[in-house]
C-alpha cells in the first residue's frame, strides 16, 4: 500500500458510504475521526496523515505562502493520495469514499476531484479554496459536493470559495455551497449540515 500512516475503522452500517478523512495543517490521522463519527455514525473511516511537513506540522502538499500553493507538488501528492485510496479499497473492501476534508485536506480533496474524479464518490469540503490555477477539464457527472465556507474566514476569500463552487459545478458536480457565519475554524453548523447532507446522499452513493 502507498506509504501513508493512517487509521481505518470498519463500517457499522453497510448502507453508509465510507469516508476519507483529510485533516488540516498540523493535524494527523486521528484529527477528524470524531467528526466522521458525528456526521456518519455507521460509515467506515479511512484517515491518512499528510506526508509533507511544514515546520514539523503534517500537510498533504507544500505551499509557497499562505494561500499560495506549490501546484506541481499538489498534483503529485493528489495522485499519490488517489493511489493510496485505491489500495485501501482493495485491502479493506470498501466502496469509493466520500472525502471529508478540512482546510489543507479540503484543498487536496478538491484537487483529487479535478485530477482523478473516479477516486471519490463525493466530497464535503470544509473551508476549501481553488486548488489549481489551471485545472484539467474534469467530468464529475453529478458527483455530490458540499462546500461549507466561513463568511469571516481570514484565509479563504469569499470570491475564491465561490469560484471553486462554480468550477466544480461547470465540471458537472452537484454542488451545494453554503456560507456560514464563521471564520476558518469549524462550528456546530458545519457538523449539522454535513450530517444532514450525508444522510440525503446515502441513497445515491
Amino acid at each position: 500500500m502507498t506509504d501513508f500512516i493512517h487509521r481505518f475503522e470498519p463500517a457499522r452500517d453497510a448502507g453508509s458510504p465510507p469516508l476519507l478523512l483529510l485533516h488540516g495543517t498540523g493535524g494527523d490521522e486521528n484529527d477528524l475521526l470524531g467528526l466522521g463519527k458525528m456526521i456518519a455514525p455507521g460509515s467506515a473511516l479511512l484517515s491518512p496523515r499528510g506526508r509533507v511537513l511544514e515546520h514539523g506540522m503534517p500537510r498533504f502538499f507544500r505551499r509557497l505562502a499562505e494561500g499560495v500553493f506549490d501546484e506541481e507538488d499538489l498534483r503529485r501528492r493528489a495522485l499519490e493520495l488517489g493511489e493510496f485510496v485505491a489500495d485501501a479499497r482493495k485491502q479493506y473492501g470498501i466502496a469509493a469514499p466520500v472525502a471529508v476534508g478540512f482546510s489543507n485536506g479540503a484543498n487536496i480533496a478538491a484537487a483529487l476531484l479535478l485530477l482523478k474524479p473516479d477516486v471519490l464518490a463525493g466530497a464535503i469540503l470544509l473551508r476549501a479554496m481553488v486548488p489549481l490555477s489551471d485545472p484539467p477539464k474534469a467530468e464529475l457527472a453529478g458527483k455530490p459536493v458540499l462546500l461549507l465556507s466561513g463568511q469571516a474566514d481570514p484565509i479563504v476569500p469569499a470570491s475564491n470559495s465561490a469560484k471553486l463552487a462554480a468550477l466544480l459545478s461547470e465540471a458537472g458536480a452537484r454542488v451545494d455551497h453554503k456560507v456560514l457565519p464563521a471564520g476558518h475554524q469549524l462550528s456546530q453548523a458545519d457538523v449539522t449540515l454535513a450530517r444532514d447532507w450525508i444522510g440525503n446522499i446515502e441513497a445515491l452513493v
